[in-house]
């Protein structure tokens, strides 16, 4: 470790910790979603929020806006939504000093740091289409042209998985796209209850910004910098390739049970989420543990049950939990 990065990471460790105060302020007893949102800022992707209406999942990222300090826009995904709605396009302007025509190109609300895409299961296929460069490349191409996004770019979107009809589920390659699933329950008894008291009142909380784009892009810079173990490397490539069916790794119950598994896209996502968390931990280095928490968020949007499977009932997330348990039993005792 080099002698900068230690107390950089203290000195995150500081900031994390007042930017999950603000985000408590707005977004009541989701610890663990706010936890994985604010890994998938730190880690420098997109993470896909999966919930029933409702969830303060638009909460969530409206907030995450204002405590991370990026510029955010807002998209709400419907069938009759265009990929131009999205990316913006090209009009056609007369100057008022000759009457000289040219093309103008109007910016769509892509362009910005922290774009929200809401219900992003409703628009057609063409227009999520339109999000596959964006969020890999960070850039878009419109009319042969090459156009940077904002820096930092991410993509929160979410998902309703209960109305499924007039949606259009996400493709694999736009799925594995994205670093996380985060799964957003509903509440217990006693944080209901605060929401209640909380949310209703004359006045609401406000949330107040910690972070700035550039010092999130620089927060970034240490998560890639922090050293891993080669003991935790080896888990995830053993943890990835034993979730493949037609790997020499897998268990028979993956052989039976699932359809397609995570490519290498999903190891590298290991390696930076699991960063992440020790660093929102306030650790050096991520562990073991960092691995097994996160193997369901990272793996679950990359693998698919076969029909069989499905059929009788099996739970991938389950699976996957088993696996890693698997996994990691055999790594301990070698």
């Amino acid at each position: 470790m080099t002698d900068d990065l230690l107390p950089r990471i203290e000195a995150l460790g500081e900031k994390l910790i007042a930017a999950r105060a603000q985000t408590a302020k707005r977004v009541i007893g989701q610890e663990t979603v706010v936890e994985l949102s604010l890994n998938a800022l730190l880690s420098g992707g997109h993470a896909l929020l999966v919930g029933a209406p409702g969830l303060a999942k638009t909460r969530l990222v409206e907030t995450l806006g204002t405590v991370m300090g990026l510029s955010a826009n807002r998209i709400q995904f419907t069938p009759d939504l265009m990929p131009a709605d999205i990316l913006g396009a090209e009009v056609l302007e007369e100057a008022e000093h000759d009457g000289s025509r040219a093309f103008k190109f109007i910016e769509g609300p892509i362009f910005c740091q922290l774009l929200m895409a809401d219900e992003i299961n409703r628009a057609s296929p063409r227009t999520q289409s339109a999000l596959l460069q964006a969020m890999q490349e960070r850039e878009v191409t419109v009319a042969g042209q090459h156009r940077a996004l904002g820096r930092p770019f991410h993509v929160l979107a979410t998902q309703n998985p209960i109305e499924q009809e007039g949606t259009y589920p996400l493709p694999e390659a736009q799925l594995d796209r994205f670093l996380v699933r985060i799964d957003v329950h509903y509440p217990d008894r006693d944080t209901e209850r605060e929401i209640l008291l909380t949310t209703t009142g004359a006045e609401e909380a406000v949330s107040e910004p910690v972070f700035t784009a550039a010092e999130l892009i620089r927060a970034q810079e240490v998560v890639r910098r922090m050293p891993v173990g080669e003991a935790v490397v080896e888990l995830i490539l053993d943890l990835v390739r034993a979730c493949r069916p037609d790997a020499p790794e897998a268990i028979d119950e993956v052989r039976q049970n699932v359809g397609w598994g995570p490519g290498p896209r999903a190891a590298q996502a290991l390696m930076l989420t699991v960063r992440a968390r020790a660093l929102l931990e306030g650790r050096l280095a991520p562990t073991a543990e960092d691995v097994l928490a996160l193997a369901r968020p990272v793996l679950i949007h990359r693998m698919a049950l076969t029909f069989a499977a499905r059929a009788r009932g099996e739970d991938l997330g389950q699976l996957i939990g088993r696996v890693a348990g698997h996994v990691a039993r055999i790594e301990e005792a070698a």
